[in-house]
């Protein structure tokens, strides 16, 4: 299969996401005289809606924001994610018989949800418009209802048995059938009315603590989960890459660029050397990640020129590096919007795998994510399950200036433990090879995987990884990796295991322009 996506402009401001009605609802926002944040934000709480196998209220949210408008000479960067609630207990999973966090149907691996918190500190540092205005779209997707996706209803199913959210347990709806959300259109009006009160200090908040059952105290909800924070940035190929430092894992795409390019990338993405290469980059950056990535990691250490120095220095341009002694499309959604001003906002949200932790707040609509995944139950490890940390996080958006400061694009995707991976291809194909958003948005990507992982265990066995490629790559892409020693795997039709990815650039001689991925089937770049 091959993908297909066009370049769009938007003089006024775009919005690319993962589903058009979001993205709609993004550009009304812009339209109705809302900025780069108001519109980010309208089309996260409508993603919230029509999306809730890749997000929800109950999930995570990281942000940058950049060019005129901010204040700022640098990007602002926030990190909404939530921390784990005051009754949690390593000692007791581990006596249990765990020897990692639960996957599902444990409220243990659900940390706080802080993407409502994400939503209000945006908004309250940088948007234009009233809060229940930037709500309204979402609100009324809720309260009218929506054609169901493709991807939303062949993924109800599995939701089969789970108590406390009937409005999507059993709806049998097919794909373009018109599904109602009264939970969330529920929680949103509490937002738009009381703001932070109106959700974690109210319905939402009273059913987490029941459903919690001592995981979390009412202290939990009082403290606001969305810090500003200094961004974490690379200089690389004439640009300044910028990133959420650690717990995101976004230091990874930056180390890969960096790799990348002492190595010296070439232009032609179409070589087997630059498949090789930027594998390999990726593989480099990424191998120490589960004894590097935690709460209190130092990114600026983790992208230090020496250590990327000695990286590249691994790099073997006929095989593999032996790096010794984690993917399936999950619960993630990108997006990104720009203004007619020129401010530009890179978003993701997270459930992390498909519905979260499985986990329904009873009566909200709200299933709770499954973040905890990320934290380790070895006793002293520094990412260890506790009460209050935030857990080593895969999402990773990006955000791209010029030496002079000027904001050149707005980029990431969704994928778990490949989004580096993914955002490493985007970067090269847009710096390097100086392709528009839609050809490098339509261009295949390869992926790591390891057999039987579950999109969040690539790191685990980085000696056993296998090279994941889509269908339309280069026949030299699978000839040349494999002679290089690589196990190479062509996918099937597989629309989530490569990204979902979506770009806004920012070009020094015209309007912005951006495309969202054909791999999500319903999604668009809409101008505002």
């Amino acid at each position: 299969m091959t993908w297909t996506t066009d370049t769009v402009t938007g003089p006024d401001g775009l919005v690319c996401s993962v589903d058009r009605l979001a993205s709609e609802a993004g550009a009304a926002v812009l339209r109705a005289g809302g900025n780069a944040v108001d519109a980010a934000i309208a089309t996260s709480a409508a993603l919230t809606v029509t999306t809730p196998h890749m997000c929800g209220m109950g999930g995570d949210l990281f942000a940058l924001v950049g060019g005129p408008g901010t204040g700022s000479a640098e990007p602002l960067v926030l990190n909404a994610s939530g921390r784990a609630g005051s009754g949690a207990d390593p000692d007791r999973l581990r006596a249990e018989g765990h020897r990692a966090m639960p996957m599902r149907g444990d409220v243990r691996s659900a940390p706080v949800p802080g993407c409502v918190d994400g939503w209000l500190t945006l908004h309250g540092r940088s948007g234009r418009l009233l809060l229940a205005d930037v709500l309204a779209p979402a609100i009324e997707l809720a309260e009218g209802g929506f054609p169901a996706s493709p991807l939303l209803a062949s993924a109800l199913p599995r939701l089969d048995g789970l108590v406390g959210c009937d409005e999507l347990v059993g709806s049998g709806v097919a794909e373009g059938e018109r599904l109602v959300r009264p939970g969330p259109a529920r929680m949103l009006r509490a937002i738009a009315a009381e703001g932070r009160d109106g959700f974690y200090g109210g319905e939402f908040g009273e059913r987490l603590l029941e459903v919690g059952a001592g995981e979390y105290a009412a202290e939990d909800l009082e403290r606001s989960l969305a810090d500003w924070v200094d961004g974490l940035f690379l200089d690389v190929w004439g640009h300044r890459v910028w990133t959420v430092p650690p717990n995101s894992q976004g230091y990874l795409g930056l180390a890969g660029a960096g790799i990348a390019e002492r190595v010296g990338l070439s232009a032609q993405p179409d070589d087997a050397a630059w498949a090789h290469l930027t594998v390999e980059a990726a593989r480099l950056a990424g191998f120490d990640r589960p004894s590097s990535l935690s709460d209190g990691a130092d990114g600026a250490r983790l992208i230090a020129p020496d250590r990327l120095d000695e990286r590249a220095a691994m790099f073997d341009p006929q095989r593999p590096a032996q790096l010794g002694d984690r993917y399936r499309g999950g619960g993630t959604i990108y997006l990104c919007a720009s203004d007619g001003d020129g401010m530009g906002v890179s978003l993701i949200q997270s459930n992390a795998s498909g519905f979260g932790a499985h986990v329904a707040v009873p009566g909200t609509g709200i299933l709770l994510h499954n973040r905890g995944i990320g934290f380790s139950l070895e006793q002293g490890h520094p990412a260890e399950y506790g009460p209050g940390r935030r857990p080593p996080h895969t999402l990773a958006p990006a955000l791209v200036t010029r030496p002079d400061g000027s904001l050149r694009a707005v980029l990431g995707t969704m994928g778990g433990d490949a989004q580096p991976q993914v955002v490493l291809q985007m970067l090269a194909r847009l710096l390097v090879a100086g392709q528009d958003p839609g050809s490098l948005l339509s261009a295949p990507r390869w992926v790591l995987g390891v057999e039987g992982g579950t999109g969040f265990d690539v790191w685990e066995r980085p000696d056993a990884h296998l090279v994941r490629i889509e269908q339309h790559a280069p026949e030299s892409w699978r000839t040349g990796l494999q002679e290089r020693g690589h196990v190479v795997e062509t996918a099937g039709r597989d629309i989530g295991g490569f990204g979902h990815a979506h770009l806004v650039e920012f070009p020094l001689d015209g309007p912005a322009r951006g495309a969202a991925d054909p791999r999500s089937l319903i999604g668009a770049a809409v101008a505002g």
